[in-house]
């Protein structure tokens, strides 16, 4: 690793066949956590490469432990997190959304690394059981249209650097692997990046894989459509700049989208949210993200037939009666 680390902070870049191989020593605990937390800063003084993220993608996914779902067709809406904006869990109310509108989705989370709370922490203040039984997790997808995977039972080097990520408070190219490497390689994704030239190498990865997929981000930092400001959404075939206003709402600011200060209160939003009694901006916020996930399953819809789908999802109950479902199976 030191020898590693000379050539890196010289600014050269690995090959994927190497970065595939540090990341498996990694995981079977060949590096001290001084060395890996200087492997992650390096990553922050420059970009990660195309080869560098598909080599330590290559290697998360070889050591996975893999789950066969893809007889629903799921899809899986995730940011990367890093964008230091600590918003409530916009993702995982707008993956119970699309599920209440009927799709299938498949949620792949951890505890929040870089805000207070993230999917894994909102689900576990809900008394959720995380659970690898595939039978358990085929139930809920039976009857929730929905099932969630706790990133450290499915990817045990996830698991080697949690602490080194917790410690470091930082964003690391482990927010950037995340929403790559769900062990189920679901068939749609909607990926949620902190900076345009993260969304650019999402977009080439995700160009050579079978995913069907859209990558969005906002200009104002966000990993996600906050409405806080124009967006972009880059997906196989386009790439198209968004303003609120263009799909019909009102612009909102990062103090309407905190998710407090602690996951208490991050599950009190979420909460409020599902039951149809949080603010206007929350509400838009979690259908916008809901709606382009359904336009990633179903192309041919315009995007308005997407809104009023996620819209009509959340207030009329849908999206609470499916979480309510998921709680009495999963908790």
């Amino acid at each position: 690793m030191k020898q590693i680390l000379y050539r890196l902070f010289e600014h050269q870049y690995l090959g994927r066949e190497e970065a595939r191989r540090i990341l498996q020593n990694i995981a079977s605990g060949q590096y001290n956590e001084s060395q890996i937390a200087s492997l992650i800063t390096v990553f922050l003084m420059r970009s990660i490469s195309v080869e560098e993220l598909a080599g330590f993608r290559d290697a998360l996914l070889e050591m996975r432990i893999p789950v066969d779902l893809s007889g629903y067709h799921p899809i899986d809406i995730v940011g990367t997190g890093g964008d230091g904006k600590n918003t409530f869990n916009i993702s995982t109310a707008a993956c119970f959304t699309v599920a209440g509108a009927g799709y299938n989705v498949v949620k792949h989370g951890n505890y929040g690394a870089t805000s207070v709370s993230g999917a894994s922490n909102v689900m576990e203040q809900h008394g959720v059981k995380f659970t690898d039984n595939i039978g358990q997790l085929q139930q809920s997808m039976d009857e929730c249209h929905i099932a969630y995977l706790h990133a450290p039972l499915f990817n045990p080097a996830l698991k080697a650097v949690a602490s080194v990520r917790k410690n470091l408070g930082v964003r690391s190219f482990f927010n950037m692997l995340g929403p790559l490497v769900n062990p189920v390689i679901p068939a749609y994704q909607l990926l949620g990046v902190y900076n345009l030239p993260l969304l650019r190498l999402y977009n080439y990865t995700y160009q050579e894989s079978g995913t069907r997929f859209a990558v969005v981000h906002s200009l104002d930092g966000f990993d996600e459509i906050s409405l806080t400001a124009d967006f972009k959404v880059a997906m196989p075939e386009k790439e198209k700049l968004y303003t609120p206003e263009m799909l019909g709402f009102d612009r909102c600011t990062e103090a309407d989208l905190d998710g407090g200060s602690t996951p208490k209160k991050a599950a009190q939003i979420f909460d409020k949210v599902l039951h149809n009694t949080a603010t206007k901006a929350q509400k838009d916020c979690v259908i916008v993200n809901a709606a382009f996930a359904i336009q990633v399953i179903c192309p041919d819809k315009q995007i308005d037939e997407c809104i009023d789908e996620a819209r009509i999802s959340l207030e009329s109950g849908r999206t609470l009666t499916i979480f309510n479902r998921f709680l009495a199976l999963n908790a």
